[in-house]
């Protein structure tokens, strides 16, 4: 068994989770690329909030139902969320963000009733390490960079919302206390730091099983 066969593995999964008729937020990457089909093929009703225009792009061609997320009015509730992750820490903290799509991921998984992170058995580490990912706003990006230090700014493409792409690279001692900093500094639309309590299970990929961890 591959890493390809144990992100399969976590996505099916998920995807026997998913009830008819949710509203169901879709991440990025490459985990959830293998979740897509698995939905597909499961012929339901589903209402999909994707995170990326690629994600939702994907999920169209698949047949999936992808809706707008109209933040407006009163808030708007998704049943269930189910993104990959970068790294996973053994009580809960995540680093999620190398797609780019990390702040519209965020901002999915916190109006999620449940927040399910598929991963396979490489992501699972004993601490965080660096690169975290960052969006910054274009404006006044030199004064940010200066006021982060510790920060690079990655050669990609803008997020989804036209956001700059940077990696803090820093240390990660206390991860509660450096996603505070992070969110402090002025020109820091969001950070890739996502704090356990987000979190509702974690299914872990490993040698054509899947693990169920809850942070």
């Amino acid at each position: 068994m591959g890493v390809e066969d144990d992100k399969r593995a976590a996505a099916e999964a998920a995807a026997a989770l998913v009830e008819p008729g949710m509203r169901l937020g879709l991440g990025t990457g490459s985990t959830v690329a293998h979740l897509l089909p698995a939905l597909a093929a499961r012929r339901i009703p589903l209402r999909c909030i994707a995170t990326s225009p690629r994600t939702a792009t994907a999920a169209r061609r698949l047949g999936l139902d992808v809706e707008s997320f109209d933040t407006t009015g009163s808030p708007a509730r998704i049943d269930l969320a189910v993104d990959g992750a970068d790294q996973v820490a053994p009580d809960g903290w995540l680093v999620k963000g190398a797609g780019g799509a990390h702040t519209r991921e965020k901002i999915v998984a916190a109006s999620a009733d449940r927040f399910v992170v598929i991963v396979d058995a490489t992501k699972p580490v004993p601490v965080l390490r660096p690169p975290i990912p960052l969006e910054l706003l274009e404006f006044g990006l030199a004064s940010t960079l200066h006021r982060l230090a510790t920060a690079s700014l990655r050669d990609a493409p803008r997020s989804p919302d036209g956001g700059v792409l940077a990696d803090y690279t820093g240390p990660i001692h206390d991860p509660a206390a450096l996603a505070a900093h992070l969110a402090s500094v002025p020109g820091v639309v969001d950070h890739g730091l996502f704090p356990p309590g987000l979190v509702d299970t974690v299914l872990v990929g490993r040698d054509g099983q899947v693990d169920v961890v809850v942070p």
